[in-house]
Formats: C-alpha cells, sequence, structure tokens
C-alpha cells in the first residue's frame, strides 16, 4: 500500500469494478491529486490519513460507483439545438406546425433560415411534406431534421434555393422522397439533405462555445463526466466550429467534463498538417479536458428513416411505400469508400468509428476496420450495431473493434424493428449479451439529441429490454440479449475510456482518477423493473478528480 497521506477519505459502499468482473466493493478510498491512492477496508484505508486529510462519509442509504462516460453524444450540436424549433414531444404534425408558425413569427429577418428538430413519420402516422410548412410560414426557408438526424423536411422555399425539383436525381447515398407527380415531396433522406443544409450558414465556433457550457454542466449532474461527440462537424477543412469551441472552452477553464471531439473525414488532411492524432489534446490547458478523437463515418443511415443497410430486404410496411430503390435501405458511404477513408486516416494516426445499424453496414464497417484496429491508442467502434449477423458478432472482440451501441434506441425503434426486419429483429437485433459474451468493449452512450441525454433509461433498458411507455402487455424485446446489471454499469463506466485509451478512467482502484457518482442504493438493487430506480436515478452528487462538482436537490 503507498505511504502517501489522504487528502480525501471516502467511506461507505463503494463499487470500485476493479477487474474485469464483479462489483469490486470496498469500504473506503483514499484520494490524493484527484487520484485514488488505495481502496479497501477502512481500517487500512485509515491509516493513509494525516493531519489535512477530510473525510467524507456516505450516507448507509447510499452507494458510490464511478463516473460515466457518454461514448456518443452529439453534445455541440445538441446545446445549440436547445435554441431551435424543438418537435421531439410534438404528438402530431399538426402541433409540429404550431411550433413552426410561433418560431416563423418570432423572426424579424424575412431570409432568416428557420432550423429544428425532433419530428418522426412514425409518430406522426405518415411523412411530413412541404406544402404544410409553407401553409404555416409561407415563403420561409425551412430545414428541420427527423429525430435521428437522417431525414430533413424542408419547406418549398428550401427546395427552390437548393434548385431541388422533379428533374433533380438522387445524389449518391441519398434518396429524394417524391409526390404522386415525381416532385419533390419536402423529406431528404441521407445525403440529399445536404442539398440544402449547404446552404445553411454553418454554427460558429462562439456560438457553440455559449451554448456547450450549460448542457455540459446539466450532463455532469447525471453523472456523466466524459463524452464522446461525433457530431461535430465542420463548414471546410478547418478545425472551426465545435472543434474550435471546445479548445477554447478547456482553455478558459469552463468545459466541466472531458471530451473527445470527432471529425468529419473532410478535417482529416488539416489534421494531420498541424500534427494532430487521435487523442491529443486540443489547445493548452494542461487537464486535457479536449481532445482529438476519431474520425467518423456513415456506412448506412437508420431503422426510423428507412436507410439502414440490410443483407436481405426490409419487409412490406403497410401504407408507407419506400422510396424507390432502397428495399435494402442505402449505404451512405460505399465499402470500397469505407475501406480506403479509414486507411488514410490510419496513416495519420486517427482512430476511426463507422456508422452502422444494419447487418449489411455493420459488416461493410468491420471489414473496413479490421485491417486498422490496432494503429491508434483509440480502438476502432462501430456505432449503434442495431442488427448484427450472427457470424460477424465474434469479430468484434477478436478483432479488437469496440461496439458502441446506445440501448436507450430500444424505446423508440422496437416497434420499427419488428415491423421491417421481421423475425430478423429479436434473433438479431441489439445483441448485447452475445456481443458481451464474445469479449466486445462496449461502450454506452445516448446518442442524444435522437433521444434524451440521460443515461439511465438507457441502462434500465440494457437489463429489462423494456421500457415503461410500451403499450401495457407488450413483451421484453429479445431478452435472451439482456445484460446483467453489473455489466451494464461497467458499459456505462468503464468501457468509453477504455474505447479512448484511457486506463486512468472507469474504476475507482489505485492510480485511477477519483470520479464518482453517488446514488441511492436502490439504483443498484435487482431485479431491474421497469420503470424502478435504476432507470429513474438521479446522483445525489457527482466528483471529479475527488471534488464534489454536483449535488442533487
Amino acid at each position: 500500500m503507498t505511504t502517501d497521506r489522504a487528502e480525501h477519505i471516502i467511506r461507505g459502499r463503494i463499487a470500485t469494478l476493479a477487474g474485469e468482473s464483479g462489483w469490486g466493493w470496498v469500504e473506503a478510498i483514499a484520494i490524493r491529486s484527484g487520484r485514488v491512492v488505495a481502496a479497501g477496508r477502512a481500517a487500512d484505508i485509515e491509516g493513509l490519513s494525516g493531519p489535512g486529510t477530510r473525510r467524507f462519509d456516505l450516507e448507509p442509504d447510499e452507494v458510490a460507483i464511478p463516473g460515466l462516460t457518454d461514448a456518443h453524444i452529439h453534445l455541440a450540436d445538441a446545446a445549440v439545438g436547445l435554441h431551435q424549433v424543438d418537435l421531439s414531444s410534438a404528438p402530431t404534425v399538426g402541433e409540429g406546425l404550431r411550433r413552426v408558425a410561433a418560431a416563423h413569427a418570432a423572426l424579424v429577418d424575412p431570409d432568416a433560415w428557420l432550423l429544428g428538430q425532433g419530428w418522426e413519420a412514425d409518430r406522426w402516422g405518415g411523412w411530413p411534406v412541404a406544402t404544410e410548412l409553407d401553409r404555416v410560414a409561407p415563403r420561409r426557408r425551412i430545414a428541420l431534421w427527423a429525430h435521428d438526424h437522417h431525414a430533413l423536411w424542408v419547406s418549398t422555399a428550401a427546395l427552390q434555393a437548393a434548385d431541388i425539383g422533379a428533374r433533380t436525381s438522387d445524389p449518391a447515398g441519398g434518396a429524394i422522397r417524391r409526390d404522386s407527380a415525381g416532385g419533390p415531396s419536402g423529406v431528404l433522406h441521407e445525403a440529399a439533405s445536404g442539398l440544402v443544409m449547404a446552404l445553411v450558414p454553418p454554427t460558429t465556433a462562439d456560438e457553440y462555445a455559449a451554448a456547450i457550457p450549460t448542457l455540459a454542466r446539466t450532463l455532469v449532474g447525471l453523472g456523466i463526466v466524459a463524452v464522446h461527440d461525433p457530431g461535430c462537424l465542420v463548414p471546410d477543412a478547418e478545425l472551426r466550429g465545435a472543434v474550435a469551441a471546445y479548445a477554447r472552452l478547456a482553455d478558459a477553464g469552463r468545459l466541466a467534463l472531458r471530451v473527445h471531439a470527432c471529425l468529419r473525414q473532410q478535417a482529416v488532411d488539416t489534421a494531420e498538417r498541424r500534427g494532430l492524432r487521435s487523442g491529443t489534446m486540443l489547445g493548452a490547458d494542461p487537464e486535457g479536458r479536449a481532445r482529438l478523437g476519431w474520425q467518423k463515418l456513415f456506412a448506412d443511415g437508420t431503422l426510423g428513416s428507412r436507410t439502414a443497410a440490410l443483407l436481405e430486404p426490409i419487409e412490406a410496411e403497410p401504407g408507407q411505400p419506400l422510396a424507390t430503390g432502397m428495399e435494402h435501405g442505402l449505404f451512405i458511404t460505399p465499402p470500397d469508400a469505407l475501406a480506403e477513408l479509414t486507411a488514410r486516416a490510419a496513416a495519420a494516426g486517427i482512430a476511426t468509428q463507422i456508422h452502422g445499424i444494419g447487418d449489411a453496414a455493420v459488416r461493410a464497417a468491420l471489414d473496413a476496420l479490421a485491417p486498422h484496429a490496432g494503429a491508434s491508442t483509440l480502438m476502432a467502434r462501430v456505432e449503434h450495431v442495431q442488427l448484427v449477423h450472427p457470424d460477424d458478432i465474434a469479430r468484434f472482440g477478436r478483432q479488437g473493434i469496440a461496439a458502441s451501441v446506445q440501448p436507450v434506441h430500444l424505446r423508440s425503434d422496437a416497434a420499427q424493428a419488428r415491423l421491417l426486419w421481421g423475425s430478423r429483429a429479436e434473433r438479431f437485433g441489439y445483441a448485447w449479451r452475445s456481443l458481451s459474451a464474445a469479449g466486445a468493449v462496449m461502450p454506452f452512450g445516448t446518442d442524444a439529441p435522437v433521444e434524451p441525454i440521460d443515461p439511465w433509461p438507457g441502462l434500465a433498458m440494457a437489463v429489462s429490454r423494456a421500457h415503461a411507455s410500451w403499450a401495457s402487455g407488450t413483451a421484453p424485446f429479445g431478452p435472451q440479449e439482456a445484460l446483467g446489471l453489473e455489466r451494464a454499469i461497467r458499459s456505462a463506466c468503464i468501457d468509453g475510456p477504455r474505447s479512448a485509451g484511457e486506463t486512468d478512467r472507469g474504476r475507482l482502484n489505485a492510480g485511477q482518477r477519483a470520479d464518482l457518482v453517488i446514488l441511492d442504493a436502490a439504483v443498484l438493487r435487482e431485479p431491474v423493473t421497469v420503470g424502478g430506480p435504476l432507470g429513474t436515478a438521479r446522483p445525489r452528487r457527482v466528483l471529479m478528480d475527488g471534488l464534489v462538482v454536483a449535488e442533487g436537490a
């Protein structure tokens, strides 16, 4: 045991998660310079105390676990999105249009774009159209992302600005939804959305820097001490926008949590010229709170937008025909291009993560990542992995590729998965237990703002495979793929840092950063029930580097 005197001693029921399995319960931990110097029996830890040691005792009904990492959250865009039209809670298209009309009336500049996000075709009973927007906001250029950010609802003025008409061909990796006469109906899938979004002024670093801190503090209050942001879009080949904002906030001491900021492929060459590699600090912050993450690529789209790339065709969808040529979903980036872009980034020391939801996309992502899986301290990753062919499950562990999943997606996607994937859905969908058993590193995330920022409902769904919002009597989705509670907590605490090459975070044994989440003990009681304390958890306190950074009510 180290002879360093402790600055802080925390006593109570503490789950260190030391080792590869088990909770690793201890009675106390000693902290010095923001790190755990010892963990074990209270009597032993007390031997490290000195005249200046401060003690903190958990209440009898409290437990502590390591801080959580949200390994897939669009923090920067979610923060900016809080100031745009929110359609995520609009139950009908009529309510959505009411919110658009109110935002239109509030805009003074007639040429300003009206932006928003959060609508769902399934929730609204069909795909919205441009003429509905024209009726409530005449002549306004409007662009509204679907909740999954893979389909864009636009007004006629926006279509005209982008010169999209009946004769406009679908771009590679995208599709224009059309009306009965062949003209654009007002929804653009995948790469087609870029025809309009290229005209929208990009969010500046100043705008991101103004928006991020508030949401970051909210995340810390939920127990999240680090995030991986896969959505750092850049308007050109320069590292501006959200990447610059993160660096600026870290340098100013205004970044409440740790961030790995990902790049889109057009910025990789710039990063290489500047000598930036995955894991490099952004800015001069000595704590290194902002770091360069992965190159982010897209193999396919999403289940909700009917653009997940599948080995077998999507099943018939009553009353909602698929866009022409999308019976197998859609490859946004062809497999050969995925391989080329991954290799190019690896040569520059930049790891790659690939969005893959359908089983064809997951296979293509694995094929592209496997030759370069060990080329960086950051693990190669496939994001989402919602449908995976059984032949590919073992590849994650064997080839050292992380399966980055967001369990809360099951809440909104279960019904669609059953509808579009049929018998495949519950046999091969959201195969978390199988992936874990095959040795996959499996970091958890929320994918906010696609889903709410709260990590706890996703943790509960990982164990229960059910959600309180489902209709009464709905059976758990593929219960054979449920995780045990301890494994789910490990995914939330350990596997995110592990995938980012951080060996000093995610546990509470000696040498680790002293990041703790203090919870009501009922949160970790089993069995986990739908609507129970795990899915509604609220930390009582959150510590980073041994210091209290958030306290519950």
